[in-house]
């Protein structure tokens, strides 16, 4: 069966993703015919593939990867299943392999550059004879994502131009033989309005893509340039007051600006975001003498106190369904069906939340082995897509740092977080006056109030507090 021109396959496992499509279309040929040719000597070869190996999308909110390093050099030869390159995401780095077997002919982004998700950045190709054609390709593929902008053309004048002279230069012509076609969205409408055939443009964009300048030059119509027309005296001996700029001030002497990583820029997206959705916070002090003593009984059996207030949040989520649920498009809501613990870890370069999932059907002990292990994944920046997106409630916690409270802000896509502060002694009255010294411990909930409203918020402190303050039950 004769496959697709570009056909992609994307096999998951606990380490990689490959990534790889075709620049060759489907064999003319029925396959009986195919058959006949190999057997005529004087027959024409069927021309070998090249094909991509394209920036992946390792996450839901990346739209670019930075090139870690090459694992393969130009020249090796590489089988079915084996890693090439190394890609960080703006939440891990991940190992790319190849689904195809064939030699690693030319790399077109280098170590330390990034490529947009879906943009090639290397060559396979099937045989040696093929390694010229690849790297040509790469050449080319370099070239327009670096090519100078095209010189402006002097000002017009009021003298009759020839007609001659006002025709747009002819469109490149496209290199003979099979490619992929990318375009803009806008270049294929322009490309189908005016039945110009898109496979036969060559694109002068980012990595050969077609843009609408490309489709109109093939078209045969004259890109339209504002003339300028002379200056007056006047004008020109005018003083020209300078335009106030709108952007930031320059650095202070001394200074050292530094550009996002891919996590920072990731999270700076998400926050921005947030601010989007209209939130409220609500606190609630607990008492938890009853924690910490429970803290101090299970710690040496390898149990975090991350551990003991994820499990608790679980089961009150359990309670409180609107709590777990969230809102995307502004006008309906969700009520997931798992419950999903996202817990703030701080790792060099970011920040991420690994996700405990299925918190509240696991047992305590179990809970906290899984999450030794999302942190040791987390810092060694290999934690999978499944084990970070697919969070239906954050918590946060910054009592490891005598910190007593704070606010959290709300992760796109969830219903609210909980931000924990730090159990201190605290006096206390009681009813009649007496003052005793307790753990106090103050918890803070930002929610999304389009879906959750005071009274549902309330009510889940309420739960989670008794859990907290009688936790026997966290343990069964």
């Amino acid at each position: 069966m004769a496959s697709s021109p570009f056909l992609s396959q994307i096999p998951i496992n606990n380490k990689t993703i490959s990534f790889s499509s075709s620049l060759s279309p489907a064999f003319p040929f029925p396959p009986s015919t195919l058959s006949r040719r190999k057997r005529n000597p004087n027959a024409l070869r069927v021309q070998a593939k090249i094909r991509e190996i394209f920036m992946p999308a390792l996450s839901s909110t990346m739209t670019e990867g930075k090139i870690v390093s090459w694992i393969k050099s130009e020249g090796d030869v590489l089988s079915k299943g084996e890693s090439v390159v190394v890609v960080e995401s703006d939440k891990a780095d991940m190992d790319v392999e190849t689904f195809y077997d064939g030699i690693l002919a030319a790399i077109v982004v280098p170590e330390g550059e990034t490529a947009p998700v879906g943009a090639p950045i290397g060559l396979l190709a099937e045989t040696e004879e093929e390694i010229a054609e690849a790297k040509a390709k790469a050449a080319s593929k370099a070239g327009g994502s670096s090519s100078p902008a095209t010189p402006i053309s002097p000002p017009a004048t009021s003298t009759p131009v020839p007609a001659a002279i006002s025709q747009p230069p002819p469109a490149p012509a496209a290199p003979e033989g099979p490619r992929k076609t990318t375009a803009t969205p806008f270049a294929k409408k322009l490309a189908k309005q005016h039945k110009v055939d898109i496979n036969k443009v060559v694109g002068t964009g980012p990595y050969g893509r077609i843009t609408p300048a490309d489709v109109e030059a093939a078209a045969g119509i004259a890109v339209s340039k504002p003339s300028v027309s002379p200056a007056s005296p006047a004008a020109a001996a005018a003083p020209v007051k300078p335009v106030a700029s709108s952007s930031a001030p320059p650095p202070l002497p001394g200074s050292n600006v530094v550009p996002f990583t891919s996590m920072q820029a990731a999270v700076s997206k998400n926050m921005v975001e947030s601010l989007s959705v209209p939130t409220f916070r609500v606190g609630y002090p607990l008492t938890s003498d009853a924690l910490d003593a429970l803290y101090e009984k299970v710690k040496p059996k390898g149990v975090t106190m991350t551990a003991l207030l994820a499990k608790a949040a679980a089961m009150a989520l359990v309670q409180h369904p609107v709590v777990n649920a969230s809102c995307k498009d502004g006008k309906s809501f969700t009520y997931n069906s798992n419950i999903n613990i996202a817990v703030a870890v701080a790792i060099n370069g970011g920040l991420i939340t690994p996700v405990l999932q299925d918190a509240d059907k696991l047992d305590l002990y179990l809970l906290s082995k899984k999450w030794k292990e999302l942190v040791e994944k987390a810092r060694a920046k290999q934690l999978q897509p499944q084990d970070y997106n697919s969070g239906t409630f954050t918590l946060s916690n910054l009592g490891m740092f005598g910190v007593d409270r704070f606010d959290a802000i709300l992760p796109p896509g969830q219903g609210a977080i909980m931000a924990v502060g730090a159990s201190k002694p605290t006096a206390v009255a009681d009813k009649d006056g007496f003052f005793s010294v307790k753990s106090k411990m103050l918890v803070n909930v930002t929610a999304d109030h389009r879906i959750i409203y005071g009274a549902d918020l309330a009510a889940f402190l309420q739960t989670f507090a008794r859990i907290i303050e009688n936790p026997e039950s966290l343990t069964l």
